[in-house]
């Protein structure tokens, strides 16, 4: 189905009907009441931090305990459990990121998938040629890939190119041709940028990268599960994501990790654990890596932690990426057109980009009262989250969240800047 852009509304009572139009409208509609708490007046804004659990979930988290962790005891790691990490991986690959199998793992935490992969990338690309020191990033990325960063070139001995950006903006192609050159080993980018929600063109800022003989890797982060992805397509190198946003994975669920075939076999990742060597029962005197994906691992899989995204990955693949963003772009542009009818007069701004072709799955507000504002709203049962400098960030996740709750929302989001003031 192609959408037609969301129509704009001239007063209070037009978003009401425009809100009511669009949700009838939505063929994704019927997805909301399969997550728990959609039945509740709270209205969610914070999809691209947490996302909602699905229903689903937490029967299979019943039948888990009772028929596999209960019934079939250490049993399980030979009729499952150990295939968990490549079969999801394999799903996340075939459903939200556009990445044909083999190639997709599930395993340990983000910040941990980011010191391996960005360690290993540097480590090739420095022993291939010894020029090779500068990893770029940009210093709007989030806190946690520029920490990795920082830590990785003090560790080995390399050090950083840093892009400057519009924090309402990101990353663009000038900016990072102007970054490159035959002194870069790796470049860590944003696909979706946390606090503006800037939309980054992978594959022209990956070609870039290449052109300069550099391997990038992508944050997936804020964009699996709600924006389209073809890592294949793109000739991405490697990425990391997490599976507790837009995957509704639950807190803390472990993160996935994309290496391209073409890099499998000369990566080497630094957190040597048994679960990626070649015979992981072997227990043999030296370690030898895994051939593919299993060489990325480290410890033992989290299963339990792996159980929740299964359901969210069920229904991505039931709806399609492309209906999934349709309505991602008809959400947050009907959050604007609230935000300038209702929010403008209070002086509240968009932190964002207008265009929705340059923007993901969330809307930034800008006020300086934001940090109170926000306060107030989760007293209130409305949950967005609080980014400095005084941004509030709506993120709308396409599959749980309707019109009706995002108007909801922002009424209550004009009612509480109007009491700061």
């Amino acid at each position: 189905m192609t959408r037609t852009a969301t129509p704009p509304a001239t007063g209070p009572d037009d978003l009401d009907r425009l809100a009511a139009r669009l949700d009838a409208a939505d063929p994704l509609a019927g997805f909301r009441d399969r997550f728990v708490g959609s039945e509740t007046s709270l209205v969610y804004f914070d999809g691209n931090s947490l996302g909602r659990p699905p229903r689903a979930t937490l029967e299979r988290w019943e039948r888990f305990g009772l028929e596999e962790w209960g019934g079939r005891l250490i049993r399980g790691w030979d009729e499952s459990w150990m295939e968990l990490p490549f079969t999801i991986g394999d799903e996340i690959g075939r459903t939200a990121i556009g990445a044909a199998s083999g190639q997709t793992v599930i395993g340990d935490s983000t910040t941990v998938l980011l010191y391996k992969l960005i360690r290993a990338a540097f480590d090739h690309q420095h022993a291939i040629d010894p020029r090779r020191v500068e990893i770029v990033v940009d210093r709007d990325n989030f806190p946690t890939d520029r920490y990795l960063v920082e830590g990785i070139a003090a560790e080995r001995g390399g050090r950083i190119r840093w892009i400057d950006v519009d924090t309402a903006a990101g990353v663009e192609a000038d900016q990072l041709r102007a970054a490159v050159g035959r002194e870069t080993a790796v470049v860590v980018l944003s696909h979706v940028a946390y606090r503006s929600g800037h939309l980054a063109d992978v594959e022209t800022l990956t070609r870039i990268s290449h052109d300069a003989g550099a391997l990038v890797l992508w944050d997936l982060c804020h964009s699996a599960g709600s924006v389209p992805v073809e890592c294949d397509a793109w000739r991405v190198d490697i990425a990391v994501g997490c599976t507790y946003k837009y995957l509704n994975g639950g807190p803390g669920s472990p993160a996935f990790a994309y290496v391209a075939h073409r890099h499998q076999a000369a990566l080497a990742q630094p957190i040597q654990g048994w679960m990626g060597a070649a015979d992981v029962f072997a227990m043999g005197p030296r370690y030898r890596p895994a051939d593919g994906m299993r060489r990325f691992l480290s410890g033992t899989p989290p299963i339990v932690g792996m159980l929740a995204m299964q359901d969210t990955l069920a229904m991505i693949a039931e709806a399609g990426i492309d209906e999934i963003r349709a309505k991602s772009i008809a959400l947050t542009e009907f959050a604007v057109e609230a935000t300038e009818e209702l929010l403008a007069p209070l002086g509240v701004g968009i932190a964002s980009p207008r265009s929705p072709a340059h923007r993901g799955g969330h809307v930034t507000l800008s006020h300086p009262r934001m940090r109170e504002v926000t306060r107030r709203l989760w007293e209130r049962d409305v949950i967005p989250d609080y980014r400095d400098p005084g941004g509030l960030r709506i993120g709308l996740s396409p599959l749980s969240t309707s019109f009706a709750e995002t108007l909801t929302g922002m009424r209550e989001i004009a009612r509480a800047v109007a009491e700061v003031g």
